[in-house]
């Protein structure tokens, strides 16, 4: 994704992080999707006890998420 935004955003103005941020403020602010389904959208591993038992992929939930933001990027909802 970096190499694909640099193609036409220079470091100075943006970078990836803003993206991860971005959708993660969303995901809190505008959805009712748990909190666990946006971290493992992003790919963060959740520590603990509660990682430990957590080894689904929840697919199906990380589907709807990321059609929900979709929506939202391209103002269709």
């Amino acid at each position: 994704m970096l190499e694909e935004l640099r193609k036409t955003i220079p470091a100075s103005v943006a970078d990836v992080h803003g993206f991860r941020t971005s959708f993660r403020s969303w995901a809190a602010d505008c959805t009712d999707i748990p909190r666990e389904v946006a971290e493992k959208a992003l790919a963060h591993a959740v520590k603990g006890t509660e990682g430990d038992y957590q080894r689904g992929l929840l697919l199906a939930k990380r589907r709807a998420l990321t059609d929900q933001w979709a929506e939202f990027c391209t103002g269709s909802r």
